[in-house]
């Protein structure tokens, strides 16, 4: 398997790029629900954006050594959000789909979501859309034919601690 690094600036131009693909096909929603963790950044910078509200759906799927071991997918009992519903169009958006089962799984659970709610239609964003996924999102940036494990800037942060952190700003005479 290869390997693609992300660095921050790649990543805040992916997701402008995304808003402008969502914006140049005249869709219209309601609502954004984004898959936490990776959609997290991705659905904050589109809410703000769009000015439509943002729900959280929270997923995990991948475990293990460096989160590269994929399991069964887990999907929160709740969605959390500031409006007593959805609406009727939804943008679903995570970082990337690889085997698709996370928006395949979030997708049925929307739609069960509320019965009192009818959905007419979920399209799918993300910055990174790999072959080997089972589903072809509405909305991506980069198309990765072979596959890569994506490196993306925010990993950082699952390799180190705050303890790290401190003893790093204490030597460069930051605190």
């Amino acid at each position: 398997m290869s390997d693609l690094y992300v660095s921050w600036s790649q990543y805040h131009q992916h997701i402008e790029t995304l808003a402008v693909k969502i914006y140049q096909s005249q869709w219209q929603f309601d609502q954004i629900v984004c898959l936490a963790k990776g959609g997290l950044r991705i659905g904050d910078i589109l809410c703000r954006l769009y000015n439509k509200p943002l729900g959280i759906l929270c997923t995990a799927s991948y475990g293990g050594e460096s989160n590269q071991t994929r399991g069964k997918i887990k999907i929160s009992e709740h969605l959390a959000m500031v409006g007593e519903s959805l609406g009727n169009r939804i943008l679903l958006v995570d970082d990337l789909v690889d085997s698709g089962i996370s928006l395949q799984e979030a997708t049925q659970w929307l739609n069960n979501y509320d019965h009192n709610q009818k959905i007419i239609e979920i399209r799918s964003a993300v910055l990174w859309y790999k072959s080997c996924s089972r589903i072809k999102p509405d909305y991506y940036v980069e198309y990765l034919e072979n596959n890569p494990w994506i490196h993306q800037p925010f990993e950082y942060y699952e390799q180190i601690t705050p303890e790290n952190i401190a003893k790093g700003l204490k030597n460069h005479h930051l605190y």
